[in-house]
């Protein structure tokens, strides 16, 4: 209502303005061309403002999530990357005040990690990590490597929000739930006892699992996430096809099978695949700081245009 005030605000001006070029005195006349100039440019601006206000958010943005980073493709230099983003992602972590809880970890054999589980709870979590959700790709030459060569490994990002049955509209009953014992890393304790746990659908037939913690209960919870989301995107999916939508960027997909972003450590470049032009590439340096904030409201901005242009067709 504020913008939409300040909006009124400057279109009223604009009238008076183009009154007065109608005035018979030179000098009245004079200062309206001026005041004209001034006022047309930030009519643009509220209108886009109120746009961009007026686009549905997403119910789930307030969600905090389960996030997890998976070394890829690449061996031990793979486990060292997912490393470094934990690192980042910590820092970045860290500068918005959110909490982590460590669910948990498999270290890789000369560092690093082959895998992570956090728990992450804050303000706007989910809006704001949904982004990072992908493959990540990195470019340099190993510590490992005896001969001095670029190598290229890849690490996943899973960003899955906590829901409720009530947000997904799934019932108790249609859950089929399942305990085992885990096969995972984690020593003998975890292979002598049922932790693991396995959610099942049955109208859909959509199966989740977990075996990351030692605990069942945290098991339990992470296997229900992880169910609720892959039901989640089905219905999304669903919808997208129904409406043919060609929405560039999958936002809360999860997709680990694309490319999202390469961080270049010979031209000390970060470069997101999903922008594009200058915005696209950042200074390495200062991502792996944890200084991804400007990154992800490109995302978003990118990701607002796109829902405006399908509201656009759509109402169109």
């Amino acid at each position: 209502m504020e913008a939409l005030d300040a909006y009124k605000n400057v279109l009223a001006h604009l009238d008076s303005a183009r009154e007065i070029l109608k005035e018979t005195d030179p000098e009245m006349r004079e200062m309206a061309p001026l005041e004209i100039e001034e006022l047309l440019p930030q009519q643009a601006d509220w209108e886009e403002k109120i746009k961009m206000m007026l686009i549905p958010k997403d119910p789930e943005d307030t969600k905090d999530v389960i996030f997890e980073i998976r070394a890829g493709t690449g061996g031990d230099e793979a486990s060292l990357f997912a490393g470094d983003l934990y690192r980042m992602y910590s820092r970045f972590f860290d500068s918005k005040g959110w909490q982590t809880e460590l669910i948990s970890e498999n270290e890789g054999t000369v560092g690093g990690y082959k895998e992570l589980v956090l728990e992450v709870s804050g303000e706007e979590v989910y809006g704001t990590l949904k982004f990072e959700a992908g493959t990540h790709r990195v470019q340099r030459v190993p510590k490992t490597e005896s001969q001095g060569r670029l190598h290229t490994s890849a690490a996943t990002v899973a960003v899955i929000p906590k829901l409720d049955l009530e947000d997904i509209d799934v019932r108790r009953e249609d859950l089929r739930i399942d305990v085992f014992r885990s096969s995972g890393a984690g020593g003998q304790h975890v292979n002598r006892t049922e932790s693991a746990v396995r959610f099942t659908h049955l109208p859909t037939g959509i199966v989740s699992e977990s075996q990351d913690s030692r605990s069942q209960i945290k098991n339990r919870e992470i296997a229900l996430q992880r169910l609720l989301q892959k039901i989640q995107e089905r219905r999304v999916a669903e919808h997208a096809s129904t409406l043919a939508s060609q929405r560039r960027l999958q936002v809360g997909s999860g997709d680990r099978s694309e490319k999202i972003r390469t961080y270049n450590y010979p031209q000390n470049r970060v470069t997101d695949h999903r922008l594009e032009g200058d915005a696209k590439n950042y200074n390495l340096e200062q991502v792996m700081l944890g200084d991804i904030g400007e990154i992800i409201e490109a995302l978003q901005m990118m990701d607002n245009a796109d829902k405006l242009k399908m509201g656009t067709a759509v109402n169109g």
